[in-house]
Order: structure tokens, then sequence, then C-alpha cells
């Protein structure tokens, strides 16, 4: 999942795809991005399945880009990093607008749900457990990755800038689900993640910067900030369960403690709390009310 999504590029181009782009000058007009960096995302779009390509001229020969069912299932993710970065990071160089709600006219923040009972739910509301294809051997990464200079990641244009320090990072990935299952103290990380040090250390120093992270007497804690990336991590794994699926079972098994059943992620409109669809998300143009 974080090698097909841990790309700020990738998402872009998906969003604009969800929100009806198609061919290459509806991307070019909408993003600011190179003609090589965006041939390459294209390519390993159609590659990975998020992305179909489809000739509509022959001479010359034109294409467009059509969301593949794999495509269109991450608009719940989509939505979630949306809502956080609007919400919780305030180093865009212009302000995220805000999302509505096709279906009842109104801006609105995602709530995250139980699908099985319909209760809105938080971190603490969900237990995880490993299930038969997961462990933190075969999670977390084999080798260490590179990460976008802080420089980069805030550039302009970039619009998920903290977000990439997490899911563009398998090992700040790996860090931020070690915190959200309890793991505190920098000799846990390293015991159960098997980091090198110097990159534990680095990743730590970046999520306590950003606010994710509160390092209290030697103790990480899950900031407010931090907590609420639950939506994006839940959304991001019941994706990747879906669309990556082991023969031997599902990696992580989700319970919610309100109706002790499986937990699958739906999302909700909080204003008239209606089961949300991606066909239904429209950003809210600049200038109106």
């Amino acid at each position: 999942m974080l090698a097909v999504l841990g790309d700020e590029w990738t998402l872009l181009i998906i969003q604009r795809a969800l929100l009806g782009a198609r061919r290459y000058g509806d991307f070019t007009a909408a993003l600011p991005v190179s003609h090589a960096v965006l041939s390459g995302r294209l390519a390993a779009l159609v590659a990975e399945d998020l992305l179909t390509r489809r000739e509509y001229r022959t001479n010359p020969v034109r294409s467009e880009y059509l969301v593949t069912a794999r495509g269109r299932a991450l608009w719940p993710m989509l939505t979630s990093i949306w809502e956080w970065e609007r919400r919780w990071v305030a180093d865009h160089a212009e302000p995220l607008p805000a999302m509505r709600h096709s279906l009842c006219g109104a801006d609105f923040a995602p709530l995250l749900t139980c699908r099985s009972c319909g209760a809105t739910v938080g971190a603490k509301d969900v237990v995880a457990q490993w299930g038969p294809s997961g462990s933190w051997e075969r999670s977390v990464p084999s080798a260490v990755t590179r990460r976008r200079a802080g420089a980069r990641r805030t550039g302009a244009g970039l619009l998920f800038p903290q977000t990439m320090s997490v899911i563009g990072d398998r090992w700040g990935f790996a860090l931020l689900v070690a915190s959200f299952v309890g793991l505190s103290r920098f000799t846990d990380y390293q015991n159960q993640l098997a980091a090198p040090p110097g990159t534990l250390a680095d990743r730590l120093s970046v999520f306590t910067t950003e606010g994710i992270l509160d390092n209290i007497d030697g103790r990480y804690r899950l900031t407010e900030k931090g907590r609420a990336f639950f939506p994006v991590l839940v959304c991001a794994l019941a994706w990747a369960q879906r669309w990556f699926r082991s023969a031997e079972g599902p990696a992580v098994i989700l319970t919610h403690n309100g109706c002790d059943r499986r937990f699958t992620p739906a999302l909700v409109c909080d204003h008239c709390h209606g089961r949300l669809r991606g066909t239904h998300i429209l950003p809210r143009a600049e200038g109106t009310t």
C-alpha cells in the first residue's frame, strides 16, 4: 500500500481524476506538475490498476485516463487526508478549501463511523490485533526509505505536506501505527520495529516538531492532532486489505468496542449525517458561501 500511495503526486492525480480529470491537459491545468513527473505517475497508476488508459483518437494518438474500481475506492482516504490537512496543518501556500456535500449542500467535515452499528468512533474505540498474515516483521520496511526534505514537503503547490511525513515514509508510518497501539518509549519502538536508532530518532523528531507526538518524561504520546490522523490510517488499511488480499487472511483485524463486531470504516457528513459517497463530495468554489 505504501509503495503505491506513498507519493504526493500520485494522491493528487487520483484526487483530480475522481473530480473528473481524464485527459493529460486536464491534469496539467489542475496541478503544478512537470511533464516528466506526470507521464511517469500516469504510467505507474495504469500499471497498478488505479487508472486505465484508453485511446480516444488514433491520428494523432490521444489517450484519456479513467479511474478504475481500485482507484475510486481511495476516496475515503483522500477525503480524510484533505480534512486533516485543512484542519491541522497551517503551512500551506494557500488555505485548502472546504468540502461540500452535494446532497445537503453544506460544507462538511467527514465523521468516522462503524459500518456495522453506525456509531461515531475514535482511536480509543477500536482494538487492533494481528491477523493471519500480519506481524511487525512483515509490516515494517526491509530497508530505510528516502524521505522528502522538509523544504520540499512544504514547497509551493504541495497540498499534503505533513501527510507525506507519515505515508510517504515507511518507517514513519510504522512508527505512527505503533503509537496508536500503545508504544511510547524509544526502546519499545526500537525493539518492536527493529528500526535503526538514527532513523527512529529522526522520525520521532519530525513528529514532535509537527505536533503529531509529544515527548513528555521520555514517553512519546499522540497529541490531539496525532489522534485526528486515525481516520486516514484506518481508511488506508481498509483499502489495502481489500485490494491487496493475502491468501492467509487479513494482516490486521480491527474490532469496535461499542458493538464488539469487526470494524470497517464508513464516513458520514457531520451536517446531515448521511453516508458519504465519493461522487457527492466537491471542493467548495473560491468565493462561495
